[in-house]
Order: C-alpha cells, then structure tokens, then sequence
C-alpha cells in the first residue's frame, strides 16, 4: 500500500505526521478536535481542522478552520541612537505586488524563519545574511500572532543597536535560495513618517517603529514609560 508523503511517508523536508498537529488539544474544554486533513505539503503545510466548539450560550457546532503553517519567525529593529537611524530591508514580495502593491518592492525589517533555531540565534543569522550585521546584546519585544485567523506563525520581535563597525558582511541574502535583498538605512523621523504616507507598508515594520517612538530608542521621554 502506497503511503502519502509528510503523514506515514518522509515530505521534501523529511517530515512525517504532519496530520497529527492539534489532535491532541486540551488547553481549552470547550474546543473538541475531531479531524486533521492534510490539504499541502510543499514548502510550508496547510492543513484543515474540523472540531466541535461550545459557544457562550451552550451550544455546541462543529466547525471547520484551514490553517497555513510555515514555522514562526523572527524580526529585528536595527538602530543607531547617536545618528538617529534605523538599518532595513528592501525585496520584492510577490503575495503584495499580486494584491495591489505598486511594484512589489517591499521595506521593511530583517526577518526569517526559525528554522531550527530558537529565537535570538535565528535573528542573529537573519541579520547577518540580510543585512551583513553582526548583532550583539538583543533586546526582546513582543512575541505577535500576526494573522490568527488562518496562520500559526508567532513572531518574536526584536531590537539592537548597530553602527559602521558591526557591518562586518555583505548582507544581500542568501542568494541560493532565490534572495536578492538590498539594505537601506533611513532617517528614524523619515522612516516614521513613512508608515503614514504609504513608503512603509509592512505590518512588522510599522510596529516596530513606533515601538521605537512610545518606548525604544527615540522615545521622546523615557520618564513617560
């Protein structure tokens, strides 16, 4: 009998039992899993959850969710507080260009997946490959489902200060897996204003930048915090 890949059978990163995630749910009682059917397991996994759910009123519905796993990430503010600027990404992403993005060129933070890493050691490498920075004492920020509707990646937010000597690397990316990434370092009080015009449209970038305005590096009175 043939078996299906990433269940009984080895997917094209070696995985197996990719139908057994969430099966064995018991953090919230009123949350019944029933089935997991797996829909894709190409790069990342989608999958389709069918479980029963009680509502406030006490009822209780079966219901169906897909859901899109690719692992968790990582991001990073880079910033130099003397000069007042903050280090970027600049790349094309096809999923923004396809839905409305003049050009698809998108900047935005440094940011990957874990991988196997934890946290802090991915977005070290992270900088390292995209921006060529070699990253010191990390401050953590939050930890953000971004889209809790259909995907399961948490993102670990991070910030560090950088300057001209931890620059040690061509950043760029990695080019074997298709990256092709430029650096761009902005005026903080530039960048800030471009989340509001539009230049910023990134999601993790906006709230990293304004992390930096309330709370981290460029807040205006640290005693208000």
């Amino acid at each position: 009998m043939n078996g299906i890949k990433g269940i009984d059978l080895p997917d094209s990163r070696g995985r197996t039992g990719l139908d057994r995630i969430g099966r064995d749910l018991t953090g919230n009682p009123d949350v019944v899993v029933r089935d997991v059917e797996l829909l894709a397991t190409a790069w990342h996994v989608l999958r389709r959850t069918t479980f029963d759910y009680r509502h406030r009123d006490g009822r209780w519905t079966t219901e169906q969710r897909e859901t899109y796993d690719r692992g968790d990430g990582a991001t990073i503010l880079l910033y130099d507080r003397e000069r007042r600027t903050v280090l970027l990404t600049r790349q094309f992403r096809y999923p923004v260009y396809v839905n409305g993005h003049p050009d698809g060129m998108l900047v935005e933070a440094a940011a990957g997946l874990l991988d196997d890493d934890d946290p802090a050691s991915a977005i070290r490498r992270e900088a390292s490959e995209e921006l060529g920075v070699t990253v010191g004492e990390l401050q953590h920020v939050f930890g953000v489902w971004m889209s809790p509707g259909s995907v399961t990646e948490r993102l670990h937010f991070y910030a560090a200060p950088y300057t001209a000597a931890d620059r040690t690397g061509p950043g760029g990316g990695v080019a074997e897996e298709g990256e092709d990434i430029e650096s761009v370092e902005l005026d903080f009080d530039d960048a800030l204003r471009g989340t509001t015009d539009g230049r910023i449209a990134d999601a993790k970038t906006i709230m990293l930048l304004q992390w930096a305005a309330l709370q981290g590096p460029f807040r205006q009175n640290a005693d208000m915090y």
